[in-house]
């Protein structure tokens, strides 16, 4: 945050300030949860459907918090408004106006915006302070507490954008105020919801609408929609992928042990990377973040270095464990088809190097709407037809409609149910969970390496 008094703070959100003297002088910065407060931030308290904030201001406040920003009388120093959400991104907008050397970059699409961020984060590191989300703090609320992380001396803040809707994009746009957009792809996550491919890619599309002359808008070649999204005028166009055509591509890809190696090609040149994360499909989110690295003029051998030695900082991504002679990838943050299709294609790929059985744990994909039963029904046919020894699935039949008998199939009821499967694994096999992440499959992930690690031992 930067440096502002009380009385200046609630003049900004139209609010009053209660129970302290507002010529303070403060620099904190916002949490939303008691137990994260500390002197140097504040406590915003919201009033949500289950919980209400105000009860936890007094906790805030033991922990260090300087002051809460309330919409309900209190005790506590607090600068009261009418609307708590409202208070804080009018704050948000006026402290990124203020900081106008500020570079923020804007990363959406239908898959790949986290790894991409924590990609992006170890690059522009080395050049400056960098803020980034730890989590995906990527809607109305996260996005004005990110901005509000920032100082005079951040140089570079990422902020992941999501959407659930029409306009969503263009909301936190207005907030973060991006120089350089980055669509990743336009996929089926949230179809349900907007109802068809052309509806996400206009949702998509309104963080390369929102930049302005001198921005730089990076565009994804992995869908038929993102490379030919509308650059405003003055807008420069960057197109990121493995075709000829594409400013930053990748060359001479090769995978090892599961992990990609390539020569990165920009306009600077071309540089050895060798990513330390599983998966060919995380090709396309290191050249995604590399172009966002070239458009902020990071020199190629630094882009380089940084994508060979980054690693994965947001939990239940690929995760990968050894627990004896089993290796165990946990990838139960999130699901959808392409997503659970590229984990699917990386467990081939290990499972075929190491020599081990092959185990596909799949619990639902959420928000899929009315073509639920025919995309989880294309992902058990892929699974057999790339060559997955075994197909575990819990709690959803449709997986199993279309299959042709290639892979050994195994139904459970429930996660509980599922852990039956374990005692079937042996020496050199290789475990892929896989949910969304509303299922909750981290805890069967948690539950398979105690059982495992009782074995072992």
């Amino acid at each position: 945050m930067i440096k502002l008094t009380l009385n200046q703070i609630a003049q900004i959100v139209g609010g009053e300030v209660r129970n302290t003297d507002g010529l303070q002088t403060t620099s904190a910065f916002p949490v939303i949860n008691s137990n994260q407060a500390t002197s140097k931030t504040f406590f915003t308290a919201f009033v949500g459907a289950n919980v209400d904030g105000h009860e936890y201001i007094a906790e805030a406040i033991s922990n260090g918090a300087q002051f809460a920003l309330v919409s309900k009388d209190c005790t506590a120093p607090a600068i009261k408004v009418n609307d708590v959400r409202k208070a804080l991104r009018d704050l948000a907008i006026y402290v990124r106006n203020e900081l106008v050397n500020l570079q923020v970059i804007g990363i959406t699409g239908s898959q790949g915006k986290t790894t991409t961020k924590d990609l992006l984060r170890h690059i522009l590191s080395v050049s400056g302070e960098t803020i980034a989300p730890e989590e995906s703090l990527n809607n109305e609320l996260g996005v004005p507490l990110l901005i509000l992380r920032c100082s005079e001396t951040t140089k570079f803040c990422i902020v992941e954008m999501g959407a659930r809707h029409l306009g969503d994009i263009s909301y936190l746009a207005e907030i973060a105020k991006p120089h350089v957009g980055v669509v990743l792809t336009v996929g089926t996550a949230h179809l349900g919801e907007f109802g068809s491919r052309e509806i996400i890619a206009k949702a998509k599309s309104e963080l390369i609408t929102s930049l302005t002359a001198g921005g730089t808008a990076i565009l994804g070649t992995y869908d038929e929609f993102t490379p030919n999204m509308v650059v405003p005028s003055g807008v420069k166009r960057i197109l990121f992928g493995e075709k000829s055509k594409c400013e930053i591509r990748a060359a001479d890809v090769e995978v090892r042990e599961g992990r990609a190696h390539f020569d990165l090609v920009t306009p600077d040149g071309r540089a050895a990377v060798g990513l330390q994360l599983l998966g060919m499909h995380q090709i396309s989110n290191a050249l995604a973040a590399a172009a966002a690295a070239t458009a902020l003029k990071i020199p190629i051998e630094t882009i380089s270095a940084a994508l060979s030695t980054a690693e994965v900082s947001s939990k239940w991504r690929m995760e990968i464990s050894q627990i004896g002679e089993i290796t165990l990838i946990n990838d139960s943050y999130n699901a959808n088809p392409e997503s659970v299709a590229a984990a699917l294609r990386t467990l081939a790929l290990i499972s075929q190097e190491s020599g081990g059985v092959s185990w596909a744990i799949l619990g639902k994909m959420q928000e899929l709407g009315e073509s639920s039963a025919a995309e989880h029904a294309a992902i058990g046919r892929l699974v057999c037809e790339i060559g997955i020894d075994n197909l575990v699935v819990v709690g959803i039949k449709d997986y199993l409609a279309d299959l042709d008998g290639a892979s050994a199939v195994h139904y459970f009821d429930t996660k509980a149910d599922a852990m039956a499967i374990v005692e079937h694994f042996a020496p050199g096999d290789v475990v892929l969970v896989k949910a969304s992440r509303s299922g909750e499959f981290n805890l069967l992930v948690d539950s398979i390496k105690e059982r495992l690690g009782e074995v072992d031992q």
